[in-house]
């Protein structure tokens, strides 16, 4: 062992690096202790200590004698983000084969909530420019209320913000804190007895046509309302494609099983790139988290009073804890939902409804990501 190398190496390093030392055991933690999206958050700490080591080998680098030797992480995230944004839009093959749309065809009026709970990413557009930051930095802040991570990751991306890493970060973690944060943000705009609202279920029977016919129609009008989202839907609906079409039920299973999970552990560890101690740990990223935050507390919160704005008019009431669950968070949020029903009354259940809201949130999340990506460049011109 060359102990000079050794001691050089514990020398170099810096307090940032030992913050982000201590990020990662965090993130490795949530995911093995309390079981917090494991598959991305693991890769995500575990990177964030590999890039982060004194002359890390996974970056770039150039070696006196042998020149300039290329990092695998580097690598993997120039050509698979930084260059065509390839890992995100994957992945979305493997969520859109692992959705069931049916319960949303059953009752087409979930499709509003998916809407009203992307309120919190435009309010949060707004107040990141009242602070400071430029349009397309806000703009990629604002997409973490879709509790979307590959929407994130390729919004911030696409955008080109200089906070990919900590939206990536922000993204993921309350995505993968949802059962934690949105009791705490449902209980507080809503009472006991709202939360005991019986909804009853009575699914229509929704035809395999229409099943196949759903994918191709949400393209084509994704397409024409939002042409920079076609990429963002066109992969989540040929995802789900393949499971209705019932003739690719091989590919179907291996887009939700072996790509899904292959994209997201090498997604998880590649945007750990965007981690680096010196452009992470500055007061921005503390910024980003909070603003993050408070455009997923804010969707939830609106798909909530939407609910109860939709009582209002409707003699069958709805729960408004439902409205919540049209982020995009599927399908933990739906199962928070049914949670928090049966806590305020054990005979409540409000999961089928609940998933009909959350699906619609994944289709809403994407393309307002999409229409952020459309619109913004025009903004700024």
């Amino acid at each position: 062992m060359d102990l000079g190398f050794l001691l050089d190496g514990i020398m170099a390093v810096t307090w940032q690096q030992l913050v982000m030392y201590a990020v990662g055991i965090v993130l490795i933690y949530l995911a093995i202790k309390k079981e917090y999206e494991p598959s991305l958050l693991l890769p995500m700490g575990f990177g964030a200590i590999l890039v982060n080591l004194p002359f890390s080998g996974v970056l770039n680098q150039s070696i006196e004698g042998i020149g300039e030797v290329q990092g695998i992480i580097q690598w993997l995230y120039d050509i698979g983000i930084h260059a065509s944004e390839a890992m995100p839009l994957l992945l979305f093959i493997g969520i859109g084969a692992m959705i069931d749309f049916g319960p949303l065809l059953s009752n087409p009026k979930m499709f509003l909530f998916g809407a009203a709970a992307q309120f919190g990413i435009f309010f949060v557009i707004i107040v990141a420019v009242l602070l400071g930051f430029d349009l397309k930095d806000a703009a990629s802040i604002g997409i973490i209320g879709a509790a979307d991570g590959p929407t994130s990751i390729l919004v911030s991306q696409v955008l080109k913000s200089q906070y990919v890493g900590p939206i990536a970060v922000a993204a993921y973690s309350y995505m993968a804190l949802v059962p934690i944060i949105q009791p705490l943000a449902i209980k507080a705009v809503t009472t006991k007895k709202e939360r005991q609202i019986k909804m009853a279920y009575n699914p229509a029977n929704v035809s395999k046509f229409l099943r196949i016919a759903f994918p191709i129609i949400v393209t084509f009008v994704a397409g024409f309302i939002a042409p920079t989202s076609v990429a963002l839907v066109g992969f989540l609906m040929f995802g789900n494609l393949l499971r209705e079409c019932g003739v690719l039920d091989s590919l179907s299973e291996t887009a939700q099983k072996v790509l899904a999970n292959l994209v997201t552990l090498l997604l998880g560890i590649t945007i750990s790139f965007s981690m680096i101690a010196e452009q992470f740990v500055n007061i921005q990223t503390l910024i980003i988290m909070g603003l993050g935050l408070v455009a997923f507390v804010f969707d939830s919160v609106a798909g909530v009073f939407f609910a109860k704005f939709m009582n209002l008019f409707t003699k069958k009431k709805i729960n408004p804890m439902v409205g919540a669950a049209g982020i995009s968070a599927f399908p933990m949020s739906s199962r928070v939902i049914q949670k928090l029903g049966q806590e305020a009354d054990p005979q409540n259940f409000l999961l089928m409804h609940a998933v009909g809201a959350n699906v619609s949130g994944q289709i809403a999340s994407v393309i307002a990501g999409g229409m952020i990506l459309n619109l913004i460049p025009q903004l700024i011109k």
